[in-house]
């Protein structure tokens, strides 16, 4: 399983609503398609992603968000960049 939460859409309201300061790993995506797969503290890099910072995931139209709490988030972004293939950032490392 790549991410064992559900996904939640990815809209402003959602990500406002999370507690600053969850550091992890996330993947924003459309049914069929990864977008990005990141790490950091969820909420501040999810506002920045709806703020366009990385044009890519914006003209994909993303529409849900998974993540994970880890503290280990070099090696589970790794992980899932792999697994997942997501079209915004391919490479590890």
């Amino acid at each position: 399983m790549l991410f064992a939460n559900n996904p939640r859409p990815f809209t402003r309201e959602n990500v406002e609503a999370l507690s600053p300061n969850r550091m992890g790993c996330y993947g924003i995506y459309r049914i069929g398609l990864w977008m990005y797969v990141g790490k950091g503290d969820i909420r501040a890099r999810f506002l920045a992603r709806l703020n366009g910072d990385v044009p890519c995931i914006l003209k994909e139209k993303p529409t849900y968000w998974v993540d994970v709490v880890t503290d280990d988030v070099d090696n589970e972004e790794k992980r899932l960049i792999l697994a997942c293939d997501p079209v915004c950032n391919r490479t590890v490392g």
